[in-house]
């Protein structure tokens, strides 16, 4: 087991290497013939430096669903707790596979999760209005539903701030997923290929046969469909402290409903953010910021956030250590912490 020590920032890598690791942000799939075409090495060279940054960074590549193109309804979660209970039931909420990014707020205070159920039709209630309320030392449970992403899944900030050229980007990234329709309906076999992508999105078509009991033809197909669906998306998750600055936000806003669109917009465009999205609820914008240092993040708040026309009231609360990332499952690098 690897510790934290043995982790390295990704910007002590090389050129190379950061412009692997964006390749990988627009397209995890993408064959490192492509890619090395794209950058100018060959092949081989881009094999190794994502087995490099896999053992140096904690490195994967995840394939996800969208929950909102399945069917399934995603609720951002805030629970506080007793100073001496936070860190426990952050620790068993990281452990559930139906939760994803959750974080110690408030200096440890307060916890904050993604969480959704596996499936349509089975009882996502149950961990919001059942088990957390219930939970000794839980002092106050508040849950939105997650309406519309902005800026997320498998966009990041590497995507947009990584060293590719324009044209890097354009070569790489994949076609524009189909406009929003009905949800896409996944079978059984589908949901074991899910389970495989999400432990590792780059998994060879001859392991997803296998699971699936599909051919290799059939499963390629089947990728293909579900990402011009806008239901399968991959993303890269690092070791802790690989991409990590010194300060890191939860950014809640009240904006007017007329102006919600443009100031999820104005968000998404933000260096800052690395993920906005529309609740439910009073506060119905969500992000996620980055920043520098708190001078950086008052400099954002005061500037950018502030010049986004509608917003009624603002609430910001920095992020003290995040448990789990946007897998369901934890990484080895995380679980060590956990």
């Amino acid at each position: 087991m690897e510790s934290d020590a043995l982790l390295m920032p990704l910007a002590s890598f090389d050129l190379l290497d950061q412009q692997v690791a964006q390749a990988l942000q627009l397209d995890g799939r993408a064959p490192f013939r492509r890619i090395g075409e794209v950058l100018g090495v060959s092949d081989q060279t881009v094999a190794r430096r994502y087995a490099r940054l896999r053992t140096s960074a904690g490195l994967r590549v995840l394939g996800l669903s969208d929950p909102l193109r399945i069917g399934l309804t995603p609720w951002f979660v805030r629970v506080r707790c007793t100073p001496d209970a936070a860190g426990s039931v952050s620790e068993a909420l990281a452990r559930r596979t139906d939760t994803r990014w959750v974080s110690l707020l408030s200096g440890g205070t307060e916890i904050c999760c993604l969480t959704y159920a596996s499936t349509p039709g089975t009882d996502a209630d149950a961990l919001l209005l059942q088990k957390l309320p219930a939970t000794p030392r839980v002092v106050q449970v508040t849950a939105h539903a997650l309406l519309h992403v902005f800026f997320g899944h498998d966009l990041s900030p590497l995507s947009r701030t990584g060293p590719l050229a324009p044209e890097q980007v354009r070569a790489l990234r994949p076609p524009p997923v189909a406009a929003d329709g009905g949800a896409v309906l996944l079978g059984d076999e589908d949901r074991r290929l899910f389970a495989a992508l999400t432990r590792d999105g780059r998994t060879p078509a001859a392991e997803l046969a296998a699971v699936t009991g599909w051919s290799q033809t059939t499963v390629r197909r089947r990728m293909a469909e579900l990402r011009a669906a806008g239901a399968l998306y991959y993303d890269l998750d690092f070791g802790p402290g690989v991409l990590t600055p010194d300060m890191r936000a939860v950014l809640l806003l009240e904006v007017e409903p007329a102006a919600l669109a443009a100031a999820g917009s104005a968000l998404a465009a933000h260096e800052e953010v690395a993920f906005a999205a529309a609740t439910t609820g009073t506060a119905n914008v969500y992000a996620s910021l980055l920043c520098r240092d708190a001078r950086a993040l008052y400099r954002y708040l005061t500037g950018p956030v502030a010049a986004i026309r509608g917003v009624r009231r603002m609430e910001t609360a920095p992020i003290h250590r995040t448990l789990k990332g946007p897998s369901p499952y934890l990484d080895p690098a995380r679980a060590a912490r956990v």
